[in-house]
């Protein structure tokens, strides 16, 4: 009786179920998009169809690409017992209950399990690493999905033990596929209602669905549930109704996630490549998905010091004051100092010689202690006593403020970290320091000079993460 009554449940509760659960694809035949990896003849296809998959598998995707769908194709076209989990909910407790009954299975019934994590990044390193010894002897076949990247969010053994697929965005002929198999499914859909979606409606759906088969779906079923039909018992999806229905398009943004991380990457570097159209983009995206916009100007403070430099030094003023200004007046009046500074950082010349300071430290560390020139230390305490300061020349003494001195320890005179570039400002900072050194070199007798040369992006990037 009890099976009855949840049979009954079932079938009512798959009936009142989103459009979107309705449609879910049942099969390999009905799967719609991602044919890199599940197209005919493909390794991950075959190994569906013959219920051998052969190591356990990530899919990884954004949001609506079809990760769960392609685990419930496959819980329907296996002999093994499928298990699904949700990361959110589920923690180690479940795990070990859900492994205690795999083992009992696989003792009376010999039948193998697979088990499904969905959002299986948002598992700690305890609970992946509790996974991790049931995946390794084969107790359980692993199917997790997620949004995230599963080389920075998932256990390096975990990953190891596993394939990852990378699933895409649908196509825009993808989401046409879906609407149209909705609007036509007198079972799961609305092939047994009149409902004209017009093509700009069509269009419209498509373009801001983002490749969100989900998100598109869901659009279409708000849609239709809330447009009466007209006379002639036809409901009409209009431009209209499915701007209504669909205002705003989803943006891919994780503030912990990937689409953080790559977004800024984007905007930045297109910021450093002098390209304001794509900086202005990437800027609108972060602030359209509600990135903060302090996280954004502290990054254009980097920029402005770091790429644009003594190029421009006005540069670092100016965001300075676009930062104040952001911080006085707010959003949303503040995206005009933010986009200001964004343009005037992609326009402005650029030189990265600030990160010649890089090769200054690592000398330090290889010099170790050195002894200040006498002249150069502090005549206040001890010039009397020990001639601290003896033989120092004043420079505001001399014509243009300038003096030929020792300044370096004896050691490293002649070496030169600095190597103006011939952009921007930065090329007249280069010819007034060039006659400095050169009356310099007459003035101490140096014999010969050394310039450090200029290190490389990847050196550059090493040089930060150590400091």
């Amino acid at each position: 009786m009890t099976d009855l009554f949840d049979f009954s449940l079932q079938q009512r509760a798959s009936q009142e179920a989103p459009l979107a659960a309705r449609m879910r694809p049942r099969n390999l035949q009905e799967y719609v998009g991602q044919e890199h990896i599940i197209g005919v003849g493909k390794l991950l296809r075959r190994a569906i169809e013959a219920d051998r998959l052969f190591s356990s598998i990530l899919l990884w995707g954004p949001p609506g690409s079809g990760k769960t769908t392609l685990a419930n194709v496959i819980a329907q076209s296996t002999r093994a017992h499928f298990v699904t989990l949700s990361a959110v909910l589920a923690g180690i407790p479940a795990l070990r209950e859900e492994i205690e009954l795999t083992r009992e299975r696989r003792k009376l019934y010999h039948q193998r399990t697979i088990l499904f994590v969905d959002e299986v990044h948002r598992w700690s390193k305890s609970q992946q690493d509790a996974l991790l010894p049931h995946v390794e002897d084969g107790t359980i076949m692993l199917i997790g999905a997620t949004t995230e990247n599963p080389y920075f969010e998932v256990n390096s053994a975990l990953l190891s033990r596993s394939r990852v697929f990378e699933l895409r965005a649908l196509t825009g002929e993808d989401t046409r596929v879906l609407l149209k198999r909705a609007l036509e499914d007198p079972q799961r859909g609305y092939g047994n209602r009149k409902v004209l979606l017009h093509p700009t409606a069509e269009a419209h759906l498509i373009d801001v669905a983002g490749g969100d088969a989900r998100n598109a779906l869901n659009a279409l079923e708000l849609a239709v549930e809330t447009t009466p039909a007209d006379e002639t018992g036809v409901i009409q999806v209009t431009l209209e109704v499915a701007q209504e229905s669909i205002q705003r398009r989803a943006v891919l943004y994780d503030k912990d996630g990937d689409a953080h991380y790559d977004t800024i990457s984007a905007f930045i570097k297109s910021v450093r490549g002098s390209d304001p159209d794509a900086a202005l983009y990437w800027l609108a995206k972060m602030l359209y998905a509600g990135e903060s916009p302090r996280f954004i100007i502290r990054r254009l403070l980097i920029l402005a010091s770091e790429d644009v430099g003594m190029a421009d030094p006005q540069a670092l003023v100016v965001v300075s004051a676009a930062m104040q200004s952001l911080e006085f007046i707010g959003l949303p009046e503040g995206v005009f100092p933010l986009a200001q500074a964004t343009l005037y950082l992609a326009t402005a010349p650029k030189s990265n010689t600030t990160t010649h300071y890089f090769k200054a430290i690592e000398t330090v560390e290889k010099e170790g202690k050195v002894q200040v020139p006498q002249h150069l230390q502090d005549a206040n305490r001890d010039a009397a006593a020990l001639g601290h300061g003896k033989g120092y020349i004043y420079p505001h003494e001399h014509p243009e403020h300038w003096a030929a001195q020792q300044y370096l320890p004896t050691a490293l005179l002649g070496t030169y970290f600095y190597n103006p570039s011939d952009v921007g400002y930065e090329a007249l900072v280069k010819q007034r320091l060039q006659a400095w050194r050169a009356a310099q070199e007459v003035a101490l007798n140096l014999q010969s000079t050394r310039t450090l040369p200029d290190l490389s992006e990847a050196e550059i990037q090493q040089a930060k993460k150590k400091r």
